[in-house]
C-alpha cells in the first residue's frame, strides 16, 4: 500500500464517503480515514437510517392499531416484540453500511481504519484501530468528520437512563415515561417512535414553539398535532437539573421568563439539544486552519480553507447539519479538487421531519422574508380539500408557497402532511430552476395525488385555487 495520495478524506459519513467515491471516479488516487468499524458515519449507523427504520416500524404498528378500522379492516392480537424491532433496524443498517464498503472496493477507494490528526498540512498521522501508526501524505485533505451530540451543563449522558439520540435508538424496552429535552427534529422523531410503542412522552423546549427555525405557522400547527397525539409539550421552559434516582430520573424545569419550577419523574430522559462540529483532536490549530467561534471550519464557496490543500464539508462548516447537504458538498469538493466547477446552492437545501404528519421546508420562512423587508405573496392549500388525502384519511396539514410579490419567483415552500418529505423535492427542483408560482400552477399534476395540493397552493398565490 502506498502512503501518498491525490486526496484523503477524513471521515466516512454522507459527505466523506460521497467525496471519496466522486474523487475516485474523477481519476484521483483516493483514501478515506474512518475510525468506525463500519462506513456511513453517524447518519447510517446511529442517525438518519436507524431512526427512519424505527419510525416506519412504529408507524405501521400504530396504523394497524388505530387507523385500519376506519377502512373496514381489523387486526386481532396485535402486538410487537421490541427485540425483533431492533434486530430489523440493525439488519437494515448492516445492509446500508456494507453497501458503501462495496462501493469503496468498486471505485478503488482505500479505507484506512483509524483516527487521524495532522502532523503537517500535507501529512496525516493515523492511529490505526488494529494498533500502530501510519503516516499518510496527500496533495489534498478533505475534513468531513461530521458532528457529535451536544448536551447541557451538568447533565451527564450515560446512554442508560440519560440518553442521547444514539441510546434512544437502542432502548431494550419501552420506557413508561420518556422525557425529551429539546423540541427539535431529532427529539420529536424519536419521541414519536416511543410514543407509538406506548410511552408517555413529555417534551421540554426552551423556545415558545417546537421546531425552532421553521415557519411559525407550520410550527404552531405541528405543535397542536403532537398534543392531539398525546404528547405533553412544555414550551418556553428551561431544564435546571436532571438527577438519576433508583427508580429512574428526576427532571426539574422552570419558565424561561421566570416562575415556579416543576419536577417530573421519568424512566428515561433523551437529551436532544443539537449537535456540535467534530473538529477537536484533528490538529487543525497546529497547521493554521481558521475556525469560527462555534468551532466550525471557515471555508470559501468552493469548500477550501485558508490553508492550501485543506478542504472541509458537511457538519464541520457553516450551514444546516443535514446528510443531503453534506453529500452535495462531497461531490462539489471532489470536483473542485479535480479542477472542475463544483457548486452547491445553499439557498435550496430542503429539510424534513419524519414524524406523522411529516414536516418539510425549503427556502425562506415568512418570518425571514418579513425581517429582510422582502415583499411577497403567500398561497396556502389544505389537505382537507385534496382528493387523495381524503381517500387516504390523511387530511391533516397544508402546503404553503411564498413567492416574490414583484417577480413571482418562489422563495420558500412549507408543507405539513402525510407525504411532505417526498413532496418537497418538487419545490426544491422548481426553486433550483428559478421557477415562479405561475410555473408550478401551469404544470399538470397527476390526479389523484397529494402533489395536487402543491399546484393549488401555487394557484392560491394569485388568489385563484380551484378546489377551495
Amino acid at each position: 500500500m502506498s502512503d501518498a495520495f491525490d486526496v484523503v478524506i477524513i471521515g466516512a459519513g454522507p459527505g466523506g464517503y460521497v467525496a471519496a467515491i466522486r474523487a475516485a471516479q474523477l481519476g484521483l488516487k483516493t483514501a478515506c480515514v474512518e475510525k468506525r468499524e463500519t462506513l456511513g458515519g453517524t447518519c447510517l449507523n446511529v442517525g438518519c437510517m436507524p431512526s427512519k427504520a424505527l419510525l416506519h416500524s412504529s408507524h405501521l404498528y400504530h396504523e394497524a392499531g388505530h387507523d385500519f378500522e376506519a377502512f373496514g379492516l381489523s387486526v386481532k392480537g396485535l402486538d410487537f416484540d421490541i427485540k425483533k424491532v431492533m434486530e430489523s433496524k440493525d439488519k437494515i443498517v448492516e445492509g446500508l453500511t456494507g453497501g458503501i464498503e462495496f462501493l469503496f472496493k468498486k471505485n478503488k477507494v482505500e479505507w484506512i481504519k483509524g483516527t487521524g490528526h495532522f502532523k503537517s498540512k500535507d501529512t496525516l498521522t493515523v492511529d490505526l484501530n488494529d494498533g500502530g501508526k501510519r503516516e499518510v501524505k496527500a496533495k489534498n485533505f478533505v475534513i468531513a468528520t461530521g458532528s457529535d451530540v451536544a448536551s447541557l451543563p451538568g447533565i451527564e449522558i450515560d446512554e442508560d437512563k440519560i440518553v442521547s439520540s444514539t441510546g434512544a435508538l437502542s432502548l431494550p424496552k419501552v420506557p413508561k415515561h420518556l422525557v425529551v429535552i429539546g423540541g427539535g427534529v431529532i427529539g420529536l422523531e424519536l419521541g414519536s417512535v416511543w410514543k407509538r410503542f406506548g410511552s408517555d412522552v413529555t417534551v421540554v423546549e426552551f423556545m415558545d414553539q417546537v421546531l425552532p427555525g421553521m415557519d411559525m405557522e407550520v410550527r404552531k400547527t405541528f405543535g397542536r398535532s403532537l398534543k392531539k397525539q398525546g404528547m405533553t409539550l412544555n414550551l418556553s421552559s428551561k431544564v435546571t437539573s436532571v438527577e438519576k434516582t433508583k427508580k429512574g430520573v428526576t427532571v426539574t424545569f422552570e419558565p424561561v421568563k421566570g416562575g415556579d419550577a416543576k419536577t417530573i419523574e421519568a424512566d428515561v430522559v433523551l437529551v436532544s439539544v443539537g449537535r456540535r462540529p467534530y473538529t477537536s483532536g484533528l490538529g487543525l490549530e497546529a497547521i493554521g486552519v481558521e475556525m469560527d467561534d462555534r468551532s466550525r471550519i471557515k471555508t470559501g464557496h468552493d469548500f477550501s480553507t485558508n490553508v492550501p490543500g485543506i478542504w472541509a464539508i458537511g457538519d464541520v462548516i457553516e450551514g444546516p447539519m443535514l446528510a443531503h447537504k453534506a453529500e452535495d458538498e462531497g461531490v462539489a469538493v471532489a470536483e473542485n479538487i479535480a479542477g472542475l466547477n463544483g457548486y452547491v446552492n445553499h439557498d435550496v437545501i430542503p429539510g424534513v421531519v419524519y414524524t406523522f404528519p411529516e414536516v418539510a421546508a425549503v427556502g425562506k420562512t415568512e418570518e425571514e422574508l418579513k425581517e429582510a423587508g422582502v415583499a411577497y405573496n403567500a398561497g396556502k392549500f389544505p389537505f382537507t380539500a385534496n382528493s387523495r388525502a381524503k381517500a387516504n384519511l390523511q387530511t391533516e396539514g397544508f402546503v404553503k408557497i411564498l413567492a416574490d410579490k414583484e417577480t413571482d419567483r418562489v422563495l420558500g415552500v412549507h408543507i405539513i402532511g402525510a407525504d411532505a418529505g417526498n413532496m418537497i423535492a418538487q419545490a426544491a427542483t422548481a426553486m433550483e430552476f428559478g421557477a415562479s408560482a405561475e410555473d408550478i400552477a401551469l404544470t399538470c399534476h397527476a390526479h389523484p395525488t397529494e402533489t395536487e395540493a402543491m399546484k393549488e397552493a401555487a394557484l392560491a398565490v394569485h388568489g385563484r385555487p380551484i378546489h377551495m
